[in-house]
């Protein structure tokens, strides 16, 4: 069985696929407006990717040929992209990696499209805003657990206070979760988005793994469209998804997709990203 840490030349050498998944989620970022579509905006990220000479990793999963999964309103996370436009109001995450090297980089950013109306407005960036924070308070952690249950805990923890706060439902989806990285995309451990009673791997240098939130804004069930991939809840509350890749090593943490290493997100934890030795 393959360990699930990796050596410190094998961390230094997953950032340049890190800094290449930011920078297709970069320009998706720069193009979201009304009138295009999730293809086009597919296209920007296929375009980024292999300019920066890497290969669009979700395509490289079977049966998948897009470089992003684009996952508009109810749709919460591996939405295929389509040539339906965007309108003022839809809430879109979009997932996008690239391989780099022999190495993977996965993250997941959703966007509000300008406009819609005031109720609109506020459902979608309450919902982002709380799923983009508890998706930090988890990397946060992962620079003084002990066990990945802990980082489970601590993004439930944030997502349960806003529920309380406010008095308005968020439901975290239970069947998906965040996981490891590294020669491939997906691999162990898992990492769930809420409390367990076991207390899981042992958090420690070596650790590669993808923190993700997927929070709707009613209920967590959600089932599967006819297409195989799209999931959608079934109340057709809105859905969001943040995710960063992080690197655990002798030093302390990176988060590999983010600008800096994560210093803006990390700031209000206290935590400060040290880039990996030979990066």
């Amino acid at each position: 069985m393959r360990s699930i840490y990796k050596r410190p030349e094998d961390i230094a050498a997953m950032v340049p696929a890190g800094e290449l998944t930011r920078k297709a989620l970069d320009a998706v970022e720069a193009a979201i407006r009304s009138g295009i579509t999730t293809l086009e905006l597919d296209a920007i990220a296929e375009e980024t990717v292999r300019a920066g000479g890497g290969i669009p990793n979700f395509a490289l999963v079977p049966g998948y040929r897009h470089t992003v999964c684009a996952s508009v309103n109810d749709a919460v996370v591996h939405g295929i992209p389509n040539r339906r436009p965007l309108e003022p109001g839809d809430l879109v995450s979009i997932d996008a990696g690239a391989k780099l090297g022999g190495w993977n980089g996965d993250s997941a950013r959703t966007f509000l499209v300008p406009g819609g109306s005031p109720e609109r407005i506020a459902e979608a960036t309450r919902l982002s805003d709380v799923t983009k924070a508890s998706m930090w308070a988890g990397i946060a952690k992962l620079a003084s657990a002990k066990h990945l249950s802990e980082v489970s805990g601590a993004i439930e923890d944030v997502i349960v206070a806003r529920e309380d706060e406010d008095g308005l439902p968020l439901g975290i989806l239970e069947e998906y979760a965040g996981h490891g990285i590294g020669r491939d995309m997906h691999e162990a451990p898992e990492i769930l988005n809420y409390r367990t009673r076991g207390r899981g791997p042992v958090v420690k240098p070596g650790l590669c793994v993808c923190i993700e939130p997927m929070v709707t804004s009613g209920s967590e069930e959600v089932g599967e469209d006819l297409d195989g991939w799209t999931v959608r809840t079934l109340d057709g509350s809105l859905g969001a998804h943040w995710e960063h890749t992080v690197l655990v090593h002798r030093d302390g943490i990176w988060v590999s997709t983010a600008p800096e290493g994560g210093r803006e997100g990390l700031a209000p934890f206290g935590v400060v990203p040290v880039l990996p030795a030979g990066a």
